[in-house]
Protein backbone atom coordinates (compact mmCIF):
# COMPACT_ATOMS: atom_id res chain seq x y z
CA UNK A 1 0.00 0.00 0.00
CA UNK A 2 1.47 3.51 -0.48
CA UNK A 3 1.97 5.72 2.37
CA UNK A 4 -1.03 7.63 2.34
CA UNK A 5 -3.47 4.60 1.21
CA UNK A 6 -1.81 2.94 4.76
CA UNK A 7 -2.11 5.97 6.95
CA UNK A 8 -6.15 6.58 5.50
CA UNK A 9 -6.41 2.50 6.51
CA UNK A 10 -5.10 2.93 9.84
CA UNK A 11 -7.56 5.99 10.88
CA UNK A 12 -10.17 3.65 9.24
CA UNK A 13 -9.63 0.86 11.83
CA UNK A 14 -8.95 3.31 14.39
CA UNK A 15 -12.22 4.86 13.78
CA UNK A 16 -13.71 1.53 14.00
CA UNK A 17 -12.73 0.82 16.94
CA UNK A 18 -13.58 3.73 18.90
CA UNK A 19 -17.06 3.36 17.57
CA UNK A 20 -17.41 -0.24 18.53
CA UNK A 21 -16.11 1.33 21.71
CA UNK A 22 -18.60 4.19 21.93
CA UNK A 23 -21.57 1.46 20.47
CA UNK A 24 -20.36 -0.94 23.70
CA UNK A 25 -20.43 1.78 26.34
CA UNK A 26 -23.99 2.82 25.29
CA UNK A 27 -24.85 -0.85 25.36
CA UNK A 28 -23.77 -1.91 28.41
CA UNK A 29 -25.83 1.64 29.93
CA UNK A 30 -29.04 0.43 28.20
CA UNK A 31 -28.61 -3.41 29.40
CA UNK A 32 -27.95 -1.66 33.21
CA UNK A 33 -31.42 0.66 32.46
CA UNK A 34 -33.37 -2.69 31.29
CA UNK A 35 -31.97 -4.61 34.38
CA UNK A 36 -33.06 -1.78 36.94
CA UNK A 37 -36.48 -2.27 35.63
CA UNK A 38 -36.14 -5.68 36.82
CA UNK A 39 -34.82 -4.66 39.87
CA UNK A 40 -31.51 -7.45 38.46
CA UNK A 41 -28.18 -6.49 37.66
CA UNK A 42 -26.73 -6.23 34.25
CA UNK A 43 -25.08 -9.36 34.07
CA UNK A 44 -28.30 -10.99 35.20
CA UNK A 45 -30.21 -8.89 32.33
CA UNK A 46 -27.76 -10.36 29.88
CA UNK A 47 -27.78 -13.82 31.19
CA UNK A 48 -31.88 -13.76 30.75
CA UNK A 49 -31.33 -12.63 27.23
CA UNK A 50 -29.31 -15.14 26.35
CA UNK A 51 -31.71 -18.14 27.76
CA UNK A 52 -34.76 -16.15 25.72
CA UNK A 53 -32.39 -16.36 22.85
CA UNK A 54 -30.82 -19.45 22.78
CA UNK A 55 -34.20 -21.94 24.47
CA UNK A 56 -35.80 -23.61 21.68
CA UNK A 57 -38.37 -24.74 24.37
CA UNK A 58 -36.35 -27.50 26.09
CA UNK A 59 -34.17 -24.70 28.84
CA UNK A 60 -30.71 -24.72 27.69
CA UNK A 61 -27.67 -25.48 29.74
CA UNK A 62 -25.54 -23.19 31.41
CA UNK A 63 -22.40 -24.17 29.19
CA UNK A 64 -24.55 -22.70 26.87
CA UNK A 65 -25.23 -19.03 28.24
CA UNK A 66 -21.42 -18.92 29.51
CA UNK A 67 -19.79 -19.48 25.97
CA UNK A 68 -22.31 -16.91 24.56
CA UNK A 69 -22.04 -14.26 27.00
CA UNK A 70 -18.02 -15.50 27.50
CA UNK A 71 -18.49 -15.40 31.44
CA UNK A 72 -17.03 -18.21 33.66
CA UNK A 73 -19.55 -21.11 33.74
CA UNK A 74 -19.31 -20.91 37.57
CA UNK A 75 -20.48 -17.31 37.50
CA UNK A 76 -23.67 -18.24 35.48
CA UNK A 77 -24.36 -21.11 37.87
CA UNK A 78 -24.48 -18.79 40.91
CA UNK A 79 -26.31 -15.92 39.03
CA UNK A 80 -28.92 -18.44 37.89
CA UNK A 81 -29.45 -19.53 41.50
CA UNK A 82 -30.05 -16.03 42.53
CA UNK A 83 -32.46 -15.98 39.62
CA UNK A 84 -34.07 -18.86 40.00
CA UNK A 85 -34.97 -17.03 43.71
CA UNK A 86 -36.41 -14.40 42.39
CA UNK A 87 -38.51 -16.23 39.78
CA UNK A 88 -36.91 -15.51 36.81
CA UNK A 89 -35.41 -18.83 35.43
CA UNK A 90 -36.05 -22.09 36.60
CA UNK A 91 -33.25 -24.89 36.30
CA UNK A 92 -34.22 -28.31 35.90
CA UNK A 93 -32.43 -31.55 35.40
CA UNK A 94 -31.78 -32.23 31.92
CA UNK A 95 -33.35 -35.52 30.57
CA UNK A 96 -30.03 -36.31 28.44
CA UNK A 97 -27.59 -36.25 31.38
CA UNK A 98 -28.42 -35.72 34.89
CA UNK A 99 -25.22 -33.87 35.36
CA UNK A 100 -25.93 -31.06 33.84
CA UNK A 101 -28.83 -28.25 34.12
CA UNK A 102 -31.30 -26.81 31.78
CA UNK A 103 -32.61 -23.57 32.52
CA UNK A 104 -35.67 -21.35 31.27
CA UNK A 105 -37.57 -18.50 31.94
CA UNK A 106 -40.16 -18.31 33.76
CA UNK A 107 -43.55 -17.02 32.81
CA UNK A 108 -43.27 -13.83 35.24
CA UNK A 109 -39.67 -13.18 32.98
CA UNK A 110 -41.90 -13.90 29.96
CA UNK A 111 -44.69 -11.40 31.35
CA UNK A 112 -41.88 -8.94 32.33
CA UNK A 113 -40.01 -8.77 29.44
CA UNK A 114 -42.96 -8.31 27.29
CA UNK A 115 -43.66 -5.69 29.21
CA UNK A 116 -40.79 -3.86 28.14
CA UNK A 117 -40.86 -5.47 24.31
CA UNK A 118 -42.70 -1.78 23.11
CA UNK A 119 -39.81 0.12 24.71
CA UNK A 120 -37.16 -2.28 23.35
CA UNK A 121 -38.85 -2.09 20.15
CA UNK A 122 -38.84 1.99 20.23
CA UNK A 123 -35.42 1.97 21.55
CA UNK A 124 -34.50 -0.25 18.70
CA UNK A 125 -35.53 2.01 15.81
CA UNK A 126 -34.07 4.88 17.40
CA UNK A 127 -30.50 3.20 17.08
CA UNK A 128 -31.01 1.82 14.46
CA UNK A 129 -32.70 4.62 12.43
CA UNK A 130 -31.82 4.96 8.82
CA UNK A 131 -30.64 0.99 8.48
CA UNK A 132 -33.29 -0.74 6.79
CA UNK A 133 -33.66 -4.59 6.62
CA UNK A 134 -31.22 -5.41 3.87
CA UNK A 135 -28.62 -2.80 5.40
CA UNK A 136 -29.16 -4.14 8.94
CA UNK A 137 -28.22 -8.05 7.20
CA UNK A 138 -25.22 -6.43 5.21
CA UNK A 139 -23.87 -4.75 8.52
CA UNK A 140 -24.47 -7.80 10.69
CA UNK A 141 -22.64 -10.13 7.79
CA UNK A 142 -19.93 -7.63 8.34
CA UNK A 143 -19.64 -7.61 11.78
CA UNK A 144 -19.64 -10.87 12.22
CA UNK A 145 -16.75 -11.54 10.19
CA UNK A 146 -15.00 -9.47 12.33
CA UNK A 147 -16.18 -10.35 15.53
CA UNK A 148 -14.68 -14.09 14.11
CA UNK A 149 -11.49 -12.49 12.61
CA UNK A 150 -11.15 -10.54 16.40
CA UNK A 151 -11.30 -13.55 18.12
CA UNK A 152 -8.27 -15.34 16.21
CA UNK A 153 -6.47 -12.35 16.23
CA UNK A 154 -6.84 -12.37 20.06
CA UNK A 155 -5.65 -15.78 19.92
CA UNK A 156 -2.45 -15.25 17.83
CA UNK A 157 -1.42 -12.29 20.07
CA UNK A 158 -2.26 -14.16 23.02
CA UNK A 159 0.03 -16.96 22.08
CA UNK A 160 2.88 -14.36 20.68
CA UNK A 161 2.18 -15.01 16.46
CA UNK A 162 1.88 -11.61 16.12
Amino acid sequence: MKMATQEQYDRAVRDLIWNIVEIRTQLEEIHKSWAELLGITEPQWLILMAIDELDEGRGVSGISVANKLRFHPAFITNQTKKLEQLEFLTRATSPDDARFLQISLTQKARAELAKLSEKRQALNSTMLSGLDEESLAYLNKRLTAIAKNSRLASQKLSLGLL
